[in-house]
Order: structure tokens, then C-alpha cells, then sequence
């Protein structure tokens, strides 16, 4: 079954540099502010977190728990294709299919 957790934060993008001071290369204030609407309950069977430490991103659905790491020099120097990557390596670790449709972030058992 697939299931919508809410939308993109297009305000995010405004946490970049050079809008925005950073100095750790992976954008780590649009991280937190992107995955600020992650943290929810859906449809009643759903409980979704997410939290970043350091260049780790954590997700938890229910009981299930992955993870996955902003790689800079695997994926790409840009923080919203890493952001992205990490998300998806997380949710696979978690047992779920991770996408981005349209500004809404979905998830899908596997």
C-alpha cells in the first residue's frame, strides 16, 4: 500500500548557501528544515519520524528503522540530490519504496 506523509517545504531551499551561512558542505540547516514535515502519523496505521545527526539520516515507520548517509562525493555536491539520496537508502533500509511526486512524499511497502 501506498501512502502520502505531506508535502515539500519550499521554504527549505531559502536555508542554502549562499543565502544562508553553512559550513558543513551538505547543507545541514535545509536538512532540518526539509525533514521537519516528515515527523507525522498517517491514515491512522502509519507513524513516521525522521531525524538527522551529522551526516545521518534516520527513519522510522512504525517498528521498521533505516538509515542513510549524505554522500558528497558518491552522489553529488548538491544537498537536495543528496538529501534525496539519503532518504531513499534510508526508507529501502526500512523496508519501503521512498519517492518525491509533485512536492508530496510518498512511501510504499515492499
Amino acid at each position: 500500500m501506498k501512502f502520502k506523509i505531506g508535502t515539500e517545504n519550499k521554504e527549505a531551499a531559502h536555508k542554502l548557501a549562499p543565502d544562508f551561512p553553512d559550513n558543513s558542505g551538505i547543507g545541514v540547516h535545509y536538512m532540518d528544515a526539509y525533514l521537519k514535515p516528515f515527523n507525522s502519523k498517517v491514515e491512522g496505521e502509519y507513524e513516521v519520524k525522521v531525524k538527522r545527526k551529522g551526516l545521518k539520516v534516520s527513519l522510522k515507520i512504525n517498528d521498521s528503522v533505516g538509515h542513510g548517509l549524505m554522500r558528497r562525493l558518491a552522489v553529488s555536491t548538491d544537498p537536495k540530490v543528496m538529501l534525496q539520496a539519503a532518504l531513499k537508502e534510508a526508507a529501502e533500509g526500512a523496508g519501503y519504496t521512498y519517492s518525491l511526486e509533485n512536492g508530496e512524499f510518498w512511501f510504499e511497502k515492499n
